[in-house]
C-alpha cells in the first residue's frame, strides 16, 4: 500500500442562505417536472371510460425530498476543508495483482457456493440472472474499453457487433449444422470484419461526428435484421438454436446415447448446463481481459493510448493512425462477436429487439462509470448496473408501501439517471480513477486519473 498526500480544503462556514436558495430552485424545478409526469395518472373505470386521478402526496414527498437533499448537499459542500492535507490510500500494483487473483478464485467458486446455499433450484436464478448476465456485460464492457478507453474513439454502435456475433452463430448452427465451438471463432472473425468495414469510412472523423456515424451504423444493422426477412426472419427472429455441448456431450436426460451426466456418472440436473454456461462466459471474459492487458503493453497498445491523448502528436511521431484505429475497432468488435455468439447459445433465440440502442448506451455507461481505461473499474460498474437492475426484481415487499401496482423495475432508468448524476458530482473520472502505466522504468506505481488525459498515463 502506498500513501500519497494532496491538499484538501480548509474548514469553511456553512452558507445557509446559499443552501436555502439552491434548495428552493431545485424544488421549483422538481415541481415543474413532476406535475405533468407524476401528478396526473390516467386509467379506465369499470365502464372502460378514461379516468384521470391525481397523486399530490407523491409529488409533495418527492419535492420535499429533493429540497432537503439539495440543501444538505450545499451545506456539506460549503463546509468541506480546503487547505489541510489528508492522506489518500492507493493500492500498489503488487497488491492489486493479489486481489485480482483472489477475485478470480471467488468467481470460480461462486456457482458452487450458490448451489450449496440455495440448492439446485434456488441457485439457478443467482447463477443465471446474476452471474452469467453480469459477466456478459463485463466482457462487452472490456471489449468497448479498447475502443473508447484505450484508443479514445467514441463508439455508440457497439451493439451492432454484438448482433453480428449472435446472428452468425444462429444462422450457421441452424442452416449448416455447425457446432458452437466452430461458430465461436467464426462469429468473432465476422464481427472483426465488420469492425474494419466500419473503421474505413470513419478514419477522418473525431468526437461527435464519429459518435453519430457509429450510432447510424448500429441502427443500420438493426434495420437490416428487421427488414431482410429472408435472411434474418425479421421481428420473428431465429429460434430453435442448438444448445452448447461439453465437447460433444449434450446436457440432456437421455438414456439412448452418452450425455454429460452419464459420462461423468452424475445424476442429471438442469442446473448442470447453467453452471457450464457460467464457466464458459467466465473463460471468455478472462480471455478478453488477458488479451487486452497483453496488447496494451505492446507497441500497438501504446499507440492506442497515444492516439487517445493527441492524434496530431501521434501522427508527428510516425504512428500510422489508420492501422491504429482499425485494430482498435476490429479487436473490440471481435470480443463483442464472441459475446453475441454466447448470448445466442444461452438464449436459444435471437431477434432484433435484443440489439437496440439502449444496449449500446448501457455498455458505454459501464465503461464511463467504471473509468476509461480501467479494466477492474469496468467490471465493478457492470456488476453494479446489471446486478442492481436484477436486485430491483427482488424488492416485491415495496408493494405493501406503494400499492399492489408498484413495480420497482419500472424505475430502473430513473435510478440509473440519478446514479449518473451522483457519479458526475462525486466521481467524475469513474469508480476507479487511478491507473497503472503500461510501461515503467524501475517500479510500477499507480498514478492519479487526473493525469490520464494529460499524456502521463
Amino acid at each position: 500500500m502506498s500513501v500519497t498526500t494532496k491538499p484538501d480544503r480548509a474548514q469553511g462556514v456553512p452558507n445557509f442562505g446559499l443552501a436555502l436558495n439552491q434548495g428552493i430552485w431545485a424544488a421549483l424545478a422538481a415541481t415543474a417536472l413532476s406535475i405533468p409526469i407524476l401528478l396526473f395518472r390516467a386509467g379506465a373505470n369499470i365502464n372502460n371510460q378514461l379516468v384521470v386521478s391525481t397523486r399530490p402526496a407523491l409529488v409533495a414527498g418527492l419535492v420535499a425530498t429533493i429540497f432537503a437533499a439539495r440543501v444538505l448537499f450545499v451545506l456539506w459542500q460549503s463546509s468541506r476543508r480546503a487547505t489541510t492535507k489528508r492522506a489518500v490510500v492507493a493500492i500498489a500494483p503488487q497488491t492489486a495483482s493479489k486481489l485480482k487473483g483472489l477475485l478470480v478464485l471467488l468467481l470460480i467458486a461462486y456457482p458452487f457456493i450458490m448451489y450449496g446455499v440455495a440448492g439446485p433450484l434456488g441457485s439457478l436464478k443467482w447463477i443465471n440472472n446474476y452471474g452469467i448476465q453480469i459477466l456478459i456485460y463485463v466482457m462487452l464492457g472490456w471489449g468497448l474499453n479498447i475502443v473508447v478507453g484505450l484508443a479514445g474513439l467514441l463508439d455508440l454502435g457497439y451493439v451492432a457487433f454484438y448482433a453480428v456475433g449472435a446472428y452468425s452463430y444462429a444462422l450457421l448452427s441452424t442452416k449448416f449444422g455447425l457446432s458452437f465451438w466452430i461458430c465461436l471463432p467464426l462469429a468473432g472473425m465476422l464481427a472483426a470484419l465488420w469492425g474494419m468495414i466500419l473503421g474505413f469510412p470513419v478514419l477522418r472523423l473525431r468526437g461527435d461526428y464519429l459518435a453519430i456515424v457509429t450510432l447510424a451504423f448500429g441502427e443500420i444493422i438493426r434495420m437490416i435484421l428487421i427488414n431482410w426477412t429472408a435472411f434474418s426472419n425479421g421481428y420473428a427472429g431465429i429460434d430453435s438454436i442448438p444448445h452448447v455441448s461439453f465437447f460433444g456431450l449434450p446436457f440432456e436426460d437421455d438414456d439412448t446415447h452418452t450425455t454429460f451426466a452419464s459420462f461423468f456418472h452424475l445424476h442429471y440436473q438442469p442446473i448442470q448446463q447453467t453452471i457450464f454456461l457460467y464457466f464458459l462466459i467466465l473463460a471468455l471474459a478472462l480471455l478478453t481481459y488477458f488479451v487486452t492487458m497483453r496488447i496494451r503493453r505492446l507497441p500497438i497498445g501504446r499507440a492506442w493510448e497515444a492516439l487517445r491523448e493527441d492524434e496530431i502528436a501521434c501522427r508527428s511521431l510516425g504512428i500510422n493512425t489508420t492501422i491504429t484505429k482499425l485494430t482498435a475497432f476490429s479487436l473490440g468488435a471481435m470480443f463483442a462477436g464472441f459475446a453475441g455468439s454466447f448470448f445466442a447459445v444461452r438464449q436459444g433465440f435471437v431477434s432484433p429487439d435484443s440489439f437496440t440502442f439502449i444496449e449500446s448506451a448501457t455498455i458505454l455507461a459501464i465503461v464511463v462509470l467504471g473509468g476509461l481505461g480501467s479494466q477492474i473499474g469496468v467490471a465493478f460498474a457492470a456488476a453494479l448496473m446489471i446486478g442492481g437492475t436484477e436486485i430491483l426484481r427482488e424488492l416485491g415487499f415495496l408493494k405493501y408501501l406503494f400499492g399492489p401496482s408498484f413495480d420497482p423495475v419500472q424505475y430502473r432508468m430513473l435510478i440509473f439517471g440519478a446514479g449518473m448524476v451522483l457519479m458526475m458530482i462525486f466521481r467524475p473520472r469513474g469508480l476507479v480513477s487511478t491507473r497503472a502505466p503500461s510501461i515503467f522504468l524501475n517500479e510500477a506505481r499507480t498514478i492519479s486519473g487526473a493525469n490520464v488525459k494529460e499524456g502521463h498515463g
